[in-house]
C-alpha cells in the first residue's frame, strides 16, 4: 500500500492533501488507516511526535462523521492549548474538498463564553484541553450523548500535566457506544493503567519499534565548548546555514530573554516564548514565526509539543533538557512530513555522560561537530 487511495480513502481526503502536500503514506499512516476506517474498534498507538499521526487517526475519524447530524461525534482531548488548536486546523484542512464537517476547538486561555455560544452552532467534531472541557460539561455547555470516538492525543504528557481526574471523567461521561484511540508517544504505568480500565483488551496495539521512538530523519550532533563559548558557536552554526529557520532550546525563562537579546546583537532575527508570557502574547509570538518575520524561536520547553511549523531546518538545545524523554519533543519539531533536519547539542564537559545515556535510551546517535 504506496497511496492514500491504497488505504481506502476517498476522492475529496486525496485532494486536500495533495494541495497540503502530502502524497505518500508515514509508516504511522500506512499501519493506522487500515486499522480505524470504518471500523468500530478500541486503538492504542505509540509514536512520536512528528511522524505525521494526524493524519494517521484524523483521516479515519472524519471518516466516521455522519454530515447530516449537527450532534458532537468525535471529542479530541490534547494536552496543550496549541496542540489542540493545531489539530483542528489540520483536520479543517483535510475537509476542503469533502462534505462539510463542523469543528469547534475549546481549551484554556480563550474567553469561555465565546466557545459557549460557539457551540450552540452545529459541531460534529469537538477538539478540547481536559481541564477547558470539564468546564463546559459543569455548565452544561456542551452535549457528549452522541459521541462515537474519544480521542487521545498525547495521552502521556496530559497525564503529566494532572488531566488524569478530567480524562477519566469523559470516559464515563461518553461510556455506551463510542470507541476510544489512545495515541502516546511513551507508555508509563499510568498509561498503562489507564489502557487496563478503560481500553478493551482485544484493541489493535501498534507500537513504533524503540529504536525509532525519534524521528530517523533527524541528524543528531553536539559541539563540545565551555558554558561562556555558546553563543559565538551558535551564531558560526546559523550564519553557516544563510536564511534556514529553527528554534532554539533554553531551559528557564530568563534564559530565553537572555538569549534572544544576544542574537539580535549579533543582527539575527528572533522571538521568544516562554510559559510566563500571556497567552494573547504566545499567539502574537507564534504568529509572527509562522509568518517568517523572526529566523529563530527561543522557547523553553513550553513549546515542544504542539508547535507544528512547517519547513524548520534545526532544533538547538543551548543546553539539554532536564528529562532525556523531552529531548524527543524537542528534536520532533524539525524532519517533519519526511524531510531531513539537524538536533544539535551544545554541552560541556558536565554534559558528555547525558550524550550517552541520551543514545542508549533513545536508540540515536551523535556526532561531534565544530
Amino acid at each position: 500500500m504506496n497511496t492514500f487511495k491504497d488505504l481506502g480513502i476517498a476522492d475529496g481526503y486525496l485532494k486536500g492533501l495533495a494541495e497540503l502536500g502530502i502524497q505518500t503514506p508515514t509508516e504511522v499512516q500506512y499501519k493506522t488507516i487500515p486499522k480505524l476506517l470504518g471500523k468500530t474498534t478500541d486503538f492504542i498507538g505509540q509514536a512520536q511526535t512528528g511522524t505525521g499521526k494526524t493524519a494517521a487517526f484524523g483521516l479515519p475519524l472524519l471518516a466516521s462523521v455522519n454530515a447530516t447530524l449537527p450532534q458532537i461525534q468525535v471529542v479530541v482531548l490534547a494536552p496543550t492549548r496549541e496542540l489542540a488548536k493545531q489539530v483542528q486546523k489540520q483536520l479543517f484542512k483535510f475537509t476542503k474538498y469533502t462534505e462539510r464537517i463542523f469543528s469547534e476547538v475549546v481549551c484554556g486561555g480563550d474567553k469561555i463564553d465565546r466557545q459557549i455560544e460557539a457551540l450552540k452552532r452545529p459541531t460534529q467534531v469537538l477538539v478540547a484541553t481536559p481541564g477547558r472541557l470539564m468546564d463546559l460539561l459543569r455548565r452544561k455547555a456542551v452535549d457528549l450523548s452522541h459521541v462515537k470516538i474519544l480521542l487521545l492525543d498525547e495521552a502521556d504528557e496530559m497525564l503529566k500535566q494532572g488531566f488524569r481526574d478530567d480524562i477519566e471523567s469523559v470516559m464515563k461521561i461518553t461510556k455506551g457506544n463510542r470507541t476510544i484511540w489512545l495515541f502516546s508517544a511513551t507508555m508509563p504505568p499510568g498509561i498503562k493503567k489507564m489502557i487496563s480500565r478503560y481500553i478493551s483488551a482485544e484493541a489493535p496495539f501498534l507500537k513504533i519499534d524503540k529504536k525509532h521512538i525519534v524521528n530517523p530523519n533527524i541528524r543528531h550532533q553536539f559541539i563540545l565548548c565551555k558554558e561562556g563559548e555558546k553563543l559565538d558557536q551558535i551564531v558560526r552554526f546559523l550564519e553557516d546555514r544563510n536564511e534556514q529557520r529553527g528554534l532554539i532550546f533554553c531551559r528557564t525563562r530568563a534564559d530565553t530573554i537572555a538569549f534572544g537579546k544576544s542574537l539580535e546583537s549579533n543582527g539575527i532575527s528572533n522571538v521568544v516564548l516562554h510559559g510566563d508570557l500571556m497567552q494573547t502574547e504566545r499567539d502574537k509570538i507564534m504568529r509572527m514565526f509562522k509568518k517568517e518575520r523572526a529566523r529563530i524561536l527561543v522557547t523553553t520547553d513550553v513549546s515542544a509539543r504542539g508547535i507544528d511549523v512547517e519547513g524548520l531546518s534545526f532544533v538547538i538545545h543551548h543546553q539539554l533538557p532536564e528529562k532525556n524523554e523531552y529531548y524527543t519533543h524537542r528534536s520532533g519539531r524539525t524532519a517533519r512530513a519526511g524531510k531531513t533536519g539537524i538536533s544539535l547539542a551544545l554541552i560541556t564537559r558536565f554534559d558528555e555522560k547525558r550524550i550517552a545515556r541520551l543514545e542508549k535510551q533513545l536508540g540515536i546517535s551523535f556526532r561531534e561537530v565544530g
